[in-house]
């Protein structure tokens, strides 16, 4: 398999991970506004942001740098760009969240799901801010760090969706949902299809790298 097919493959993926959660949001669990005195419409902010910035944006950033080809600076600013988007919509997404919390009085980071998106976040963060010091390092420094900012995007990548399985579980939990219900196939499908992207962005990566 190439790398344009596991592209094609990852875009599938990202795409239907998109629709199938704007079909949740919006159409079982009431819609999405952050300023809402609605709660619900509050938190729902938070899967869409977490999703779109950080997982579905951050999936096309790295497959812009990998394996599409274009000019080697276009190539890297338009993967500055989506990341620093990235973090910018994880903030509101974040913030949505613990906005949720205070209007349900909801104590804060208590899960496995908080533990691990805030990690990812932070360590997101960190990763930019060296990209950004060796993109505009010496030819030795960047030869030196690319293999690690890879690796470590990679990773994070995974996290980010770990991240979001945990996330679909609290509040599958949390909506006490019966097992059979079109939601709960709904949530599962979402899920799977997130993954699913992650993987053949990640499939796509090796190949570009090993020439397929």
């Amino acid at each position: 398999m190439r790398s344009s097919s596991t592209l094609a493959l990852a875009q599938l993926f990202g795409f239907l991970g998109l629709i199938l959660l704007l079909v949740w949001l919006l159409h079982y669990r009431g819609g999405i506004e952050y300023d809402s005195e609605n709660p619900d419409r509050v938190f729902n902010v938070h899967p869409f942001m977490m999703y779109f910035g950080f997982i579905f944006l951050v999936g096309q950033a790295i497959m812009t740098h990998h394996v599409v080809t274009i000019e080697p600076t276009t190539r890297k600013t338009i993967h500055a760009m989506l990341h620093l988007i990235a973090i910018v919509l994880g903030i509101v997404g974040i913030c949505a969240v613990f906005k949720y919390h205070d209007m349900i009085n909801l104590v804060d980071v208590y899960s496995l799901h908080s533990w691990i998106g805030l990690g990812t976040f932070c360590l997101f963060g960190i990763q930019w801010l060296f990209g950004l010091m060796f993109m505009f390092g010496g030819r030795e420094t960047r030869v030196g760090m690319s293999p690690w900012h890879i690796a470590g995007g990679r990773a994070l990548l995974y996290m980010a969706i770990c991240a979001a399985m945990t996330g679909f579980m609290n509040r599958y939990a949390m909506l006490k949902l019966l097992p059979h219900e079109r939601e709960t196939h709904l949530i599962n499908f979402t899920a799977l299809a997130i993954l699913l992207f992650g993987v053949f962005v990640d499939i796509s990566v090796g190949l570009a790298h090993y020439g397929h």
